[in-house]
Order: C-alpha cells, then sequence, then structure tokens
C-alpha cells in the first residue's frame, strides 16, 4: 500500500489506540448488535476512505438511561470491529451529564484527538473552528474508528465529527441527539433495558449457571427489581459473588425491602427501574468505614482520584484506606481505571454526594474538602518543585497542612512528571472547585503549581484557564503577590500561543503590582519574561535590553540564581546574534554562578548554551565537548526534555566535525526521547535523519541560529575568544 501523505505540522507516528478495554461479562444486545453492524458495508476492511463508511451512530436509551449499559454495548461492538479502521481508533468521555456541569469542551476533545494523531501542541490553532478544520484534514484520507462517549447534546458532537466518509463515528449519550440525525444523518440505535432472558444470562454467567438455577423465583425477582438495567444487575450479582453461601431468595428480599427515596431526579418515572435501591442496597451492606469512605467521594470533583487523595479525603492514613477501596472496588462501588486509581460512575457519585450532604455535618464536609485541597495544594507544589528547584516566581511558603492529610514520598523529577500528567485533570478541577467555594488563596496557589507542567506540556489553554480564574480568585481577596503569579501564568500561555501583545499586557501589570509590593526581584522576573516575548518576535536587541535590566535588579536585590539565569539569557542572545566575546564572556560567568548555587539544572542549561556558542565559533569538538556535559547532568537529573534537546545539538556539532554516525545515533536517541514525551520537537532529529548526509556548515546549526548568526561567529577573531577551557 502506498503510503499515506502527512498533513503538514504534523510528525509520524504509529496509529491511536484509544479504545478501553474489552467489557467483562459483556451479555445479550444481540439485536442492537446487528443494528449496528448493518451500518458497516460488507467490504468495509477493503473499502477506500471515500467508500462510504463514514457515518455516526447514536446510541441512546429509551427509559433508565443512565447504567443501561450505552459504554458497554459501544466499546464491545467498537473493539470487534476495530481492525476495519487500520489507521486508528479514538475515544473520548465527553463527560456530559457529570453532576458538576464539566462536560468536555469540543475544543478540549479536540486537542485531544490532534495529540492522539502526532500533531505537535504549538502547531493547534487556538479557535474551535481551526481545530476542528484540521480534524477533518488529517482525517479526510484515513480510514479511523472515532468513539464519543456521554455526549451531552448535538453541539458538544458535532465539532468532532469528520467531514468526509471513510471514518465511522459512534455516539453515546442519555439523549437522542435528533438534532444529529436530522442535520448529519445519524442512525439512532435504541438501546432499551435487558429483556429478561439476557438479564437472566448476565446474572447466570456472573453466578455460575448452578447457583442461578436453584432459585429461579429469587433470580427472577432480582432480575425484576433491577428493571433489566445492567449496572444494577452488575451490583447485585457482585454482592452474590461476595457472599456464595447467602441464597438468591434473601438477596431478592432485601431488594424489595429498599428504601426508595434518592436519586428522585434520576429516576425513570417506574419504581421498578430505579436504581436507588440498588445502590442503597448495596451502600447499607458496607461497613462504617467503607460507608463513610463512599459518601465522602462524592465531595471529589472527579474524574478520578489516587490512594493519597482520597486518604486525606477521610483523614485515614493510606495504609487504612487501601484495603476500604479494595473492598468498594469488589462490590462495583468504584472501579480501578489503572493501578492505585479510582473512578466512580456519574450516578454512583451523585448517589454518594447526596448521603454525604444528607447524612455527614456540614463542618465534617467542609473539613474533608479543606483536607483533600490541602493534599493537592501541598503535593502539586513539592512535585513543581522537583520539576524546577530553582524556579522563578514561586509562591510564598505554604500554610501547614491540616491534621489528617497525606502529603506522600516525592521521589524525582520523573516522579513529578508523571504525577502531574495523571493529576492535572483533577488540579485544574480543583482551581475551579476552591475558587468557587471561597478557598481563593488555595485557587492561585493550586494555579501557580501547575504553571511549570502545564507550560512544558504544551497545555497553553489550560495555563490560561486556570489562570484566569487565579486571578478573579485574586482579585476578591486584594492579594497583589497573587495577581502577580497569575498576569506571569497568562503572560506565559499568551506568549506560546502567539499572542504577543496579550502577553505585553500581562507583564506590563506584573511589574505594576511588583512595584506596589516594593519588590525588585519579582521585577526582575518580569523583565526576563518580557525578553522572552521580545525574542520570540524576533527582537533580540530588545530582548537584550531587558534582560540586562533583569540583571541589574537580581544584582541590587543579591539574587544569585535570577543572575545566573539572566547571565545564561544574555549569553544565548548575543549568540543568536553572532557576537561570541560577549556571549562567552556572560555564559562562562554564568556557569559560575549556577556552580556556586548548586543549581545543576542551570549549569546544564549553561553548557548547553556554552556548545552553542563553540558551534557557531566553528570549534565543534569543543562544542561536543560542552554538550556532552550538559547530557551527563540532565541524565543525573532525569530531566528527558533537556536531555533530548541537547543530544539533539549533539548530533549537529558531531555532523559538522565529520562524524556523521555518531551525529544520527544522538539524532536517534533525540527523536526516541522526544516521540516518548509527545513533544512538537521530535520534528528536528526526525528532518536530520531523513535529509541527505551532506550539507552546508548553516544546515548543521543547533536549533535557533539562524545562518547568518553561524557565519559571523565563524567569522570573528579566535584570538578574541580562545582563552579558557570553555
Amino acid at each position: 500500500m502506498a503510503a499515506r501523505a502527512r498533513t503538514p505540522g504534523t510528525a509520524a507516528g504509529p496509529p491511536p489506540t484509544q479504545l478501553p478495554g474489552q467489557p467483562a461479562w459483556f451479555t445479550g444486545r444481540a439485536a442492537a448488535l446487528r443494528q449496528l453492524d448493518a451500518l458497516l458495508p460488507a467490504d468495509a476492511a477493503d473499502a477506500d476512505p471515500g467508500g462510504g463508511a463514514g457515518r455516526a451512530v447514536v446510541i441512546s436509551a429509551i427509559a433508565g438511561t443512565a447504567g443501561v449499559g450505552k459504554t458497554t454495548l459501544a466499546v464491545h461492538w467498537a473493539r470487534r470491529i476495530a481492525h476495519r479502521f487500520p489507521d486508528g481508533q479514538l475515544y473520548v468521555n465527553l463527560r456530559g451529564f457529570d453532576l458538576d456541569g464539566r462536560a468536555v469542551p469540543p475544543g478540549e476533545a479536540l486537542r485531544g484527538f490532534l495529540e492522539a494523531l502526532h500533531v505537535p501542541p504549538q502547531r493547534v490553532p487556538t479557535d474551535l473552528p481551526g481545530q476542528a478544520a484540521l480534524f477533518r484534514t488529517l482525517l479526510a484520507d484515513r480510514r479511523v474508528l472515532v468513539l464519543l462517549d456521554n455526549a451531552r447534546d448535538d453541539e458538544q458532537v458535532r465539532p468532532l465529527l469528520p467531514g468526509s466518509p471513510g471514518s465511522l463515528v459512534v455516539v453515546t449519550s442519555r439523549n437522542r441527539l435528533t438534532g444529529l440525525m436530522v442535520t448529519d444523518g445519524a442512525h439512532p440505535v435504541a438501546l432499551d433495558l435487558l429483556p429478561p432472558a439476557e438479564a437472566r444470562e448476565l446474572l447466570g454467567r456472573r453466578l455460575g449457571r448452578g447457583r442461578a438455577d436453584r432459585e429461579p423465583a429469587a433470580r427472577d425477582e432480582i432480575v425484576r427489581r433491577c428493571a433489566g438495567l445492567p449496572l444494577a444487575l452488575a451490583i447485585v450479582a457482585a454482592r452474590a459473588v461476595g457472599q456464595p453461601a447467602a441464597p438468591l431468595a434473601a438477596l431478592a428480599a432485601e431488594l424489595r425491602d429498599t428504601d426508595p427515596d434518592r436519586l428522585t431526579a434520576l429516576a425513570t418515572g417506574d419504581p421498578a427501574t430505579d436504581v436507588r435501591a440498588v445502590f442503597s442496597w448495596s451502600y447499607r451492606a458496607l461497613d462504617a468505614d467503607s460507608a463513610r469512605l463512599f459518601r465522602l467521594l462524592g465531595l471529589h470533583p472527579g474524574p478520578d482520584a489516587a490512594r493519597p487523595a482520597v486518604a486525606s479525603l477521610t483523614g485515614l492514613p493510606p495504609s487504612r484506606v487501601g484495603p476500604l477501596l479494595a473492598g468498594l472496588t469488589r462490590v462495583h462501588l468504584l472501579t480501578e481505571r489503572t493501578p492505585g486509581r479510582y473512578a466512580m460512575h456519574d450516578l454512583l457519585r451523585a448517589y454518594a454526594s447526596e448521603l454525604c450532604h444528607g447524612l455527614d455535618p456540614e463542618a465534617e464536609r467542609e473539613a474533608a474538602r479543606r483536607r483533600l485541597f490541602d493534599h493537592y495544594l501541598h503535593a502539586s507544589h513539592a512535585a513543581d518543585h522537583l520539576l524546577d528547584p530553582y524556579r522563578l516566581a514561586r509562591p510564598a511558603a505554604l500554610p501547614p497542612p491540616q491534621q489528617g492529610v497525606t502529603v506522600g514520598d516525592r521521589p524525582d523529577h520523573a516522579w513529578a512528571t508523571g504525577w502531574f500528567a495523571a493529576e492535572h485533570h483533577v488540579l485544574l478541577a480543583c482551581v475551579e472547585q476552591t475558587a468557587a467555594t471561597g478557598l481563593d488563596r488555595h485557587a492561585w496557589t493550586l494555579a501557580a503549581a501547575l504553571t511549570t507542567y502545564l507550560d512544558r506540556s504544551g497545555h497553553w489553554p489550560e495555563l490560561a484557564a486556570a489562570q484566569r480564574t487565579a486571578l478573579a480568585a485574586a482579585l476578591r481577596r486584594g492579594d497583589l503577590a497573587g495577581q502577580a503569579l497569575a498576569h506571569r501564568g497568562l503572560a506565559i500561555a499568551c506568549t506560546w500561543s502567539g499572542d504577543h501583545e496579550a502577553a505585553h499586557r500581562h507583564y506590563r501589570r506584573d511589574l505594576e503590582l511588583y512595584r506596589e509590593l516594593g519588590d525588585d526581584t519579582g521585577r526582575a522576573h518580569t523583565h526576563l519574561g518580557v525578553s522572552w516575548v521580545l525574542a520570540r518576535q524576533g527582537r533580540l536587541r530588545a530582548a537584550l535590553a531587558e534582560t540586562r535590566l533583569a540583571l541589574d535588579l537580581y544584582r541590587a536585590a543579591d539574587y544569585r540564581v535570577g543572575q545566573a539565569k539572566a547571565l545564561n539569557n544574555l549569553g544565548w542572545m548575543h549568540a543568536r546574534l553572532g557576537e561570541p566575546v560577549p556571549a562567552l564572556r556572560c555564559c562562562r560567568a554564568a556557569l559560575r554562578l549556577h556552580e556556586e548555587n548548586g543549581d545543576r539544572h542551570g549549569a546544564a542549561l549553561t553548557w548547553d548554551s556554552l556548545g552553542y556558542v563553540r558551534h557557531g565559533l566553528g570549534d565543534h569538538d569543543r562544542a561536543a565537548d560542552c554538550y556532552r556535559r550538559a547530557l551527563a547532568l540532565h541524565r543525573e537529573l532525569g530531566d528527558r526534555y533537556d536531555e533530548a534537546e541537547v543530544l539533539d545539538n549533539l548530533g549537529d556539532s558531531l555532523r559538522a566535525a565529520g562524524d556523521l554516525d555518531a551525529a544520527r545515533r544522538a539524532w536517534r536517541e533525540a527523536l526516541a526521547i522526544f516521540d516518548e514525551l509527545r513533544h512538537p520537537d521530535a520534528d528536528r532529529p526526525r528532518a536530520k535523519l531523513a535529509a541527505p548526509a551532506a550539507g552546508s556548515p548553516a544546515a548543521a546549526a543547533p536549533a535557533g541560529a539562524p545562518a547568518s548568526s553561524v557565519a559571523s561567529a565563524a567569522g570573528a577573531s579566535a584570538a578574541s575568544v580562545a582563552g579558557g577551557e570553555l
């Protein structure tokens, strides 16, 4: 098969395979499966992308919509036909009916899809129409299966639809999505409750045929009481499996006697189809500690929680919480999505929240929330410190956490990166929830802790949203320092998204706030930020001037960490301008300060800058030595991104020195790391590996060095820069 053309701005990579795992105990649904199969042409596996498989399938329920098994059916069928869509399978839970109203915006879903399709974050359009257009372009010549789970309405779904045949879209929703059927040609599949025969089959498979058939009357009553609702049947079956000696008649009697007065808004109108009875029955079987944990989980913002967070919510040590979580998972009141992370079905979360508000005193609920938010506040700042120990503009010292808060061990940089990757969606929800509940200082300090991770990972829309909430919270409290941090975060997001004028506006306000606070170090941080905006605009002379202002303020404040960072920036900018003498002078001074400060990360960055300068001078062997020293430090620190960047630059110097084999090894290592991080900078080593072996000196320049600067640097007097070891 001929290779498909790649859309400009995207990176090559494996097809996405995002479908969840095969649902356990899938039973029945033969009619629905036949209806779904009929939507596929018989030759779909061999059809061209334009062959007509691009249809949207809406799975909705007529009655008892929540818990009827829409997702289970959709995932089962999608996995069964996945081989027909060799260009990948995309999945997103749109969370259309979450209790907190935080449905996934179409733009967020599209950014996730574009990332899965290997579009670099910096090349994703910032507006929804642009994102949708790019998504349609990418799928125009591909056969991709798209599963949109738990959609709220037509408007949430429509931007996520491919624009041409070849791909298939499956949508699950509690609503019928009539507009999608009328205007987009979607084919409705109305998923009803399980008929009695299929419900009995589900119980029989879960309990064992012999046990179910020994008490047919009790089995049939359980089916009636569960109203054929798969979720309710699964909970009852889990309870029965957990009590192998209990007769089914006793379980049926408990269902019969359950109080049905909760979750009224989510009932079907028929008491026999009310899942409240099943939930309350399962809840009543819990011991006191498990029941309390279940209730308190209704306070968590979701979508999932790790064990230390749950421990903090309850005020219990993790060693006690672990068995409780395992017990709730066994009875299907929780799901362990990945090891150590737990999620709750939205109906169960509604039930837990209702119980918590009805049974737990307000003071205890507020104490639990405060412990939870304290956990995320302290854990996020500890992780942020590991990501960047010498970060500029860090919030003031945090107040001590409440008693009962678990923070846990924070081993290293690699752990911190993984922790933020798993938790940042929860942290973003916590920023919003703390601001909404009056914990404004928590809101802006949580947002500040997210800045480094969101910036480095390219999540700039999320960074901007969090900082807007943080700014509003700090304004409500009149907290000038909090406002300054939020403006700085917004400026960073605007810089990377290309809105340079907005970045300058935020930095100007930052300067005003720091002047009002009398914080010259904060002013220095801001001037350094302005220099980066100017550099991205190509205004290098103005950027130099801002960096010098920052350096003067750092020196006046005797803030040596800032001095070292400013000197390194000056050296890099001088090198960009083809001025090797001041570049070397600044980098050498920066390196001395970094080493005196113990800032190994800063030292590694400066060795990288020195390699850049030496490469520009044509001293490729010495440049390679500088890069190797930077590489060793980054590897010790576990800083994968900077390790890859240095490897990329090292390859350039090795190539210029004539060692093409070593250069290609370095580029391959860099590419592997960038791909592992799903970072857009992977395009650089990928292009070099694909290029012809021969090239001009300018072609071998490290990233960011224009050919003119390389040429001018190479022409500098050797005597003027030869002194020194660096």
